[in-house]
């Protein structure tokens, strides 16, 4: 019998892109949309990407920004909570 395999340790970079993920997820959850693919229809984002973003797919600055506009917040007050070295 072959011995399970670790799944292989994230880097740090890929440990933020996921909180990343968990951040827009949590938003989009309490503005009351319990499903990300009405959440994008209503703010006129494409849903399989909007998908993408919470699964934690690395993105452009500037989609992160318009996320963050769109949950009316500012660029601190977004990174505020689910990152290492929280305040």
């Amino acid at each position: 019998m072959a011995k399970p395999t670790k799944a292989p340790l994230k880097s740090p970079v890929e440990h933020q892109i996921e909180n990343l993920g968990k951040r827009i997820k949590e938003l989009r959850k309490k503005k009351g949309f319990s499903n990300y693919e009405f959440f994008a229809y209503e703010n006129k984002i494409g849903r399989s990407q909007y998908g993408e973003y919470e699964k934690g797919t690395d993105m452009q600055f500037s989609s992160i920004i318009k996320l963050i506009e769109m949950h009316g917040m500012t660029v601190k007050e977004f990174f505020s909570k689910g990152f290492e070295g929280e305040e």
